[in-house]
């Protein structure tokens, strides 16, 4: 059964990062706004989104699940986090729909390394 819930969180957590990779590549205005107000357009929106793409793949190889989710934790919790002292909860009038798919990921990727702890080479 716990194969079952990681490979649930890992496509979850894959899915929102992976759909995500359209609007950073392809300089969308929401991602351009969002990286402008941090101070970090082009390069930082870039640099997230390979990131990210990164994160995706380590996420749906089984070896590498655990790495991604802790990955995916740090990235996540950046986007939290500048949603709360930078951006506000709600960007460009989303509603806070980008700062719940980013809360949302952030736990489907503990979720991950919580259920793939035993592959993890430094605690075993």
């Amino acid at each position: 059964m716990t194969h079952w819930i990681s490979l649930l969180f890992r496509v979850l957590a894959a899915l929102v990062l992976g759909q995500t990779l359209f609007y950073k590549f392809s300089a969308a205005p929401e991602s351009v706004f969002i990286f402008q107000t941090l101070g970090m357009e082009p390069i930082g929106r870039l640099g997230s989104g390979i990131a990210e793409l990164l994160t995706v793949v380590l996420l749906l190889i089984p070896r590498t699940s655990w790495l991604g989710g802790i990955i995916g934790i740090g990235i996540m919790l950046g986007a939290v986090l500048s949603h709360i002292f930078v951006l506000g909860i709600a960007v460009m009038g989303d509603h806070g729909l980008l700062f719940c798919l980013a809360l949302f990921t952030m736990f489907a990727c503990a979720g991950v390394v919580f259920l793939e702890r035993k592959r993890i080479p430094f605690l075993s």
